[in-house]
């Protein structure tokens, strides 16, 4: 399949709280990461791989790409952003990237209870009446447009959000949670937090039927003050990234 950026654009958005997650004390960072809160564990190997070789400490933020957008645009905050398609143009059109690398990719994949109880084999079953389903929320989710565009074009749009209901999420990790703890019998998300549900859950295989392939970068912003430290941490990302994204379920 050739490759397409998802090129629609995305509204600007209210700045949420910005939750570091790397911290040693009172110890200024080196590097701040604006991470997309769906990378953090192969974001987290890269980091340790980068410390390890440098000894400089990362702070590492979480939050939704599109929380991140409004700093990357002004060039306040962050020395490294890891995103996914379209944020790599956006940081382009910017003018705030200096690097990038290309390290997996983000698919939205159809995930059951172990044992699939429910018999669910296609994206169609899920407009079978009775069904419950979670689905990620498209006013705040790329998943959740390529999905609504799906069912869509379909034709089963309209009997699929029956079965969801007000199960409309904003955040993957909250539609795995209904999946393991029975409050639905299926989801869409991102194949990599589906590897986070593993042990519970399982992939139903389906064809690829989306209009876009969703790519993971790791970008190097061109308004960091450190500029060696990210140079050198795009060598390591280019190194060690697409090995720490795929054993994580960021495939194809």
């Amino acid at each position: 399949m050739k490759r397409k950026i998802f090129g629609f654009a995305r509204g600007t958005a209210l700045l949420l709280p910005l939750l570091p997650l790397f911290s040693c004390g009172a110890r200024k960072p080196d590097l701040v990461l604006l991470c997309g809160s769906s990378f953090v564990e192969p974001v987290r190997e890269i980091v340790r791989d980068f410390e390890k070789a440098t000894g400089a400490h990362v702070e590492m933020t979480i939050a939704g790409s599109e929380n991140f957008l409004p700093q990357v645009k002004t060039k306040s905050v962050g020395d490294i952003l890891v995103t996914h398609d379209p944020y790599l143009d956006y940081t382009r059109q910017a003018g705030a990237l200096a690097d990038s690398v290309q390290v997996g990719y983000v698919a939205p994949v159809l995930v059951v209870a172990k044992g699939n109880p429910k018999k669910i084999e296609s994206l169609d079953d899920l407009a079978r009446p009775g069904l419950r389903v979670a689905l990620s929320n498209p006013r705040y989710s790329t998943c959740g447009e390529m999905v609504e565009r799906l069912l869509k074009k379909k034709g089963i749009y309209k009997a699929v959000m029956k079965n969801v209901g007000n199960r409309l999420t904003k955040g993957h990790s909250r539609l795995g949670t209904l999946l393991v703890t029975g409050v639905v019998d299926a989801v869409i998300m991102w194949n990599g937090v589906a590897w986070l549900f593993r042990k519970k859950t399982e992939i139903v295989p389906t064809p690829y039927e989306y209009d876009h392939e969703i790519r993971v970068h790791v970008i190097g912003l061109d308004y960091s003050k450190r500029p060696d430290l990210v140079k050198r941490f795009m060598e390591i990302a280019r190194k060690t990234g697409p090995k720490a994204f795929a054993s994580h379920g960021y495939v194809k």
